[in-house]
């Protein structure tokens, strides 16, 4: 990654971020919120491996712990502009363009490229499902296959004709406001971003998991800080004092491995950090699912029917968190650490 950072926004400055966060208006929808922040002053945030991590992350977590469906798409605009300067593409994003990075590839839903000439340019034909914001942004980088099957990433002008955000493919009602439905290209100009397989083979892509976990621990904090204000003024309440002391705990857990592999990015920049990347990861999901079932029980039904930001969270953030792939992603991170050996692993 580049040593360098995008951001206009001072390092570690969550109080300018929170200005810019009060000054959104409950009655944008989250494209025009999603607008706002990218042309203000958070709109770059400082790159992976640039020695600012961490601040990056923390930002993040801000605006999941703010909105976490804004987040989602925050996340995916500034983790494009880390992925176009990793594959040496930067010029082609311009001033207060709103990008999206769309890579999921289930089954039978594919984009196929064609490329046309030699400059990386060609057409893409198929469907693209779980394009998170895909009304709001102006370009998106896909993932693709060419023609010869190889993966490949693609960047996207969504304002062609060609370019349809269908109404298909999200119904869910946590994570709603996304509006991540699938879009057909029929035809679209695409251009090649970096070589084939860049995408997953670059040392950044384990360093953008990251900036996924830092919106759920926004998120999941967010959800511990309403119990906490619930219960202090309850200490006959054990049992759901008790919830309290655990959410914490894994919580706390969690942060301390978010700044660990932080640190482990910074230190080396051009490694993939993948064990490091990979566990924290892990553990934010799982104190995420911890605090799920422990806030609802500590507090009952009262502020999941008449609390809204409490009940839009407990119904975003299960939905976010299931962008990971659960058991596999822990055997594969299970099978990493038989290769890593050694007590060291696990040494005070």
């Amino acid at each position: 990654m580049q040593n360098k950072s995008l951001n206009p926004l001072p390092h570690d400055n969550c109080k300018s971020l929170q200005s810019l966060l009060d000054g959104i208006d409950p009655g944008w929808n989250i494209g025009q919120s999603l607008h706002y922040l990218v042309n203000s002053s958070a709109g770059g945030l400082p790159l992976p491996g640039s020695g600012h991590t961490l601040d990056r992350w923390r930002l993040l977590a801000q605006v999941g712990h703010f909105d976490l469906s804004l987040a989602k798409l925050f996340e995916g605009h500034t983790d494009a502009l880390a992925i176009l300067h990793e594959l040496k593409s930067a010029d082609l994003h311009s001033a207060g363009q709103v990008w999206g990075v769309w890579c999921a590839e289930p089954p039978g839903q594919s984009i196929n490229f064609t490329e046309t000439g030699g400059d990386g340019v060609g057409e893409i034909y198929g469907t693209k499902p779980w394009c998170s914001g895909a009304r709001y942004v102006d370009w998106a980088l896909m993932s693709a296959w060419n023609n010869a099957g190889d993966p490949c990433l693609l960047a996207v002008d969504m304002t062609q004709p060609e370019v349809e955000v269908t109404s298909e493919g999200w119904h869910a009602v946590g994570m709603q406001a996304t509006a991540s439905h699938d879009v057909e290209c029929n035809g679209a100009r695409a251009r090649r971003v970096g070589q084939t397989g860049a995408y997953v083979s670059r040392p950044g892509f384990y360093h953008g998991s990251g900036g996924v976990a830092a919106c759920w621990y926004g998120a999941a904090a967010g959800i511990v800080e309403i119990v906490q204000k619930s219960l202090q003024d309850r200490p006959e309440a054990l049992h759901s004092l008790a919830h309290l002391g655990a959410m914490d705990v894994a919580l706390a857990q969690a942060a301390c491995l978010l700044r660990t592999a932080a640190h482990d990015i910074d230190a080396n920049p051009y490694q993939s950090c993948e064990y490091s990347a990979s566990r924290a990861r892990l553990a934010v999901e799982s104190a995420a699912e911890t605090i799920l079932v422990r806030a609802s029980r500590a507090l009952g039904a009262g502020p999941l029917c008449k609390n809204e930001r409490f009940a839009r969270m407990m119904a975003d953030l299960p939905v976010f968190i299931r962008q990971s792939h659960a058991e596999r992603d822990l055997a594969a991170h299970g099978f990493a650490t038989t290769r890593h050996g050694g007590a060291e692993l696990w040494s005070l």
